[in-house]
């Protein structure tokens, strides 16, 4: 029997499951229960499709806009949060709806109209097109904020007034990334106004320190997620700017790229917050089949954030 080569696994903690994620999948599982099937779901309630997948072997049918839902069937919105006409079309076709937006993203929601009700504009540091991007521009009316995605962005924004302006973001961005954006609009529009806290959820912040702190020991890095997810997407690029060039984005185990991996002796493993753990075991046990694998964690913060699901789903079904 040919020996199996030695590799050392560095396991960055925290990764995976955050309370934001893991609160929407409850939502869905608790509705199913209580409701029976089918729940339908506006948007994936989670980038990931194992955890969709999952939820769809269950009864959740997924739709991208709420009109492809009867009225008679329950809907919840995804943890991305939706813009406020959503919810408002809900009630007028009085639909049982269940708002399974991260807590998180709601205090940007909170903060926009708050910052609106001061007479401020807003400037929102963020991706286009992505769902928790639309749902936060879509608190305010239409031209209440201007998006911006880079530095360079910064330079053709045309407020209404440069001195009544607010800024907000993602809360999935890269940390440094969005660091140099706000810098760049501060620069320009010393009045602009922030928010009291960073809007950079404390799950992100964590998971791109712990991959900041597996860098320097590795020689590739695997994120475990989904490619329309961003704060997956941004381990991958914050790992490359920590020094490790080969950083690659994996759904599950079956999608590594084991030649690009050849002659190499260790590896970061790290999972975005919408992929479960039971993948990254996953990956792990392809390791295992192919090396002689030591396990090391590298921890740089413990998480004990808990988000309660809704009051609808804790009650007894009426009637």
């Amino acid at each position: 029997m040919i020996a199996k080569p030695p590799l050392t696994l560095y396991l960055a903690a925290p990764r995976g499951f955050c309370a934001g994620v893991d609160r929407a999948v409850k939502i869905v599982e608790l509705a199913l229960q209580k409701w029976g099937a089918p729940v339908y779901v506006r948007h994936e309630i989670v980038h990931n499709k194992f955890v969709v997948d999952g939820l769809r072997a269950q009864g959740a049918v997924f739709v991208e806009e709420l009109d492809e839902c009867p009225s008679d069937r329950p809907v919840i919105f995804s943890a991305h949060g939706v813009p406020k006409s959503v919810p408002a079309e809900a009630e007028r076709r009085q639909m049982i709806y269940v708002d399974a937006t991260c807590p998180l993203v709601s205090k940007v929601h909170v903060e926009a109209e708050r910052h609106h009700d001061a007479g401020l504009q807003m400037i929102m540091v963020g991706h286009a097109g992505h769902p928790e991007v639309l749902g936060t521009m879509g608190q305010l009316p239409e031209g209440e904020v201007i998006l911006v995605e880079t530095v360079e962005d910064v330079a053709k924004v045309q407020p209404r007034d440069p001195q009544r302006l607010a800024w907000i973001t993602q809360t999935t961005l890269s940390v440094d990334d969005t660091a140099d954006i706000i810098d760049a609009l501060t620069a320009r529009f010393p009045a602009i106004v922030g928010p009291a806290k960073d809007d950079i959820c404390y799950a992100t912040t964590n998971r791109q320190a712990a991959v900041k702190a597996v860098a320097p020991l590795i020689d590739a890095l695997l994120v475990v997620g989904a490619p329309n997810s961003s704060n997956s997407r941004r381990l991958v690029e914050v790992g490359r700017a920590a020094g490790c060039a080969h950083s690659q984005l994996v759904m599950r185990a079956a999608d590594i790229d084991w030649r690009a991996l050849d002659g190499i002796r260790s590896v970061g493993v790290t999972a975005g917050a919408s992929a479960p753990e039971v993948l990254v075991d996953e990956v792990i046990e392809a390791f295992r089949e192919r090396y002689e694998v030591t396990v090391d964690l590298v921890e740089t913060a413990r998480e004990r954030v808990e988000f309660k699901v809704p009051r609808v789903l804790r009650a007894p079904v009426a009637g």
